[in-house]
């Protein structure tokens, strides 16, 4: 069974009013690309030390140059 938030439809406007902004922006609202890379770098470069990645980029790097032609 439901409950009601309130049984006043006044107080119920108002509670319903104060709903975040978050929920009432459009959704195809989308972040912009350099936030998008701030976010994710960090996590990046730590993997890549973490994991010892490094050496992995660099061959993959001249395999594509190699491809290229370079």
């Amino acid at each position: 069974m439901a409950t009601e938030i309130s049984a006043d439809p006044a107080r119920r406007r108002r509670l319903l009013a104060i709903r975040p902004a978050r929920s009432r922006r459009p959704a195809d609202d989308r972040r912009h690309p350099v936030v998008a890379l701030a976010m994710a770098l960090p996590c990046a470069i730590a993997l890549l030390l973490l994991f010892g990645g490094w050496e992995q980029m660099v061959s993959q790097t001249e395999a594509v140059a190699n491809l290229i032609g370079r």
